[in-house]
């Protein structure tokens, strides 16, 4: 199959099964969305959901979290994974935004990676989610699912998945194209035991093709 034939085979299941799709992170604002995507490092989106109710009563805004200290902060998210480090990005992110940004989540994705905690996937998915910006943010599940089916063969890390799928995903499609294949990959294209009965785009899937005559 030609990479072009998948691709397209892959876009329009998605486009049309599942034409809905977005961040299962609950914010109201720039400030908090960033907030909950660096809390989501190793740690699911369940998670972060839990503890940022109480974290966002105590720091509504960038000014307030930028005045807390360390331990206020680790108090409140202490059940997600390496509270310590999070914490201190998520002050000196704060205090970034308030000094540098004049308290306002910027909007470019040179800058978003000169905050603290902010690296390349988390810039990529606060431009995408806030501003419909055209670039593919590559988590675990987007790299997996993109080299498993065939998306991105010969891609050995993220950023080379990423500028292939950036390469191959009309602009338009890339900030939902993010979402389909990162829910794809939490929720079909699992891991340990992808359920590749079930899979509606098994049948341009490189991983399918080579598997099902012995598994399935």
């Amino acid at each position: 199959m030609k990479t072009r034939e998948r691709y397209d085979g892959v876009l329009e299941w998605f486009a049309e099964n599942m034409p809905v799709a977005e961040t299962e992170l609950s914010y109201v604002d720039p400030f908090q969305l960033i907030v909950a995507v660096i809390l989501s490092a190793q740690c699911t989106d369940k998670r972060v959901n839990m503890i940022t109710p109480a974290l966002f009563e105590r720091f509504p805004d960038p000014a307030s979290m930028a005045e807390a200290t360390h331990e206020e902060i680790t108090s409140l998210i202490g059940s997600c994974s390496y509270p310590n480090n999070k914490a201190k990005h998520l002050r000196g992110m704060a205090e970034m935004i308030v000094s540098r940004f004049h308290g306002v989540v910027p909007g470019e994705i040179t800058e978003l990676t000169q905050l603290p905690g902010v690296g390349r996937k988390t810039a990529n998915v606060i431009a995408s989610v806030l501003w419909n910006k055209p670039v593919i943010a590559v988590d675990t599940h987007v790299f997996r699912v993109a080299r498993r089916i065939g998306l991105t063969p010969g891609a050995k890390n993220p950023l080379a998945v990423e500028l292939k799928l950036t390469k191959e995903i009309p602009e338009e499609k890339r900030p939902m194209a993010h979402h389909w294949l990162l829910l794809h990959g939490r929720y079909t294209c699992t891991a340990r035991k992808p359920l590749c009965k079930s899979c509606g785009i098994k049948g341009w899937c490189s991983y399918y093709s080579k598997h099902s005559a012995n598994e399935w």
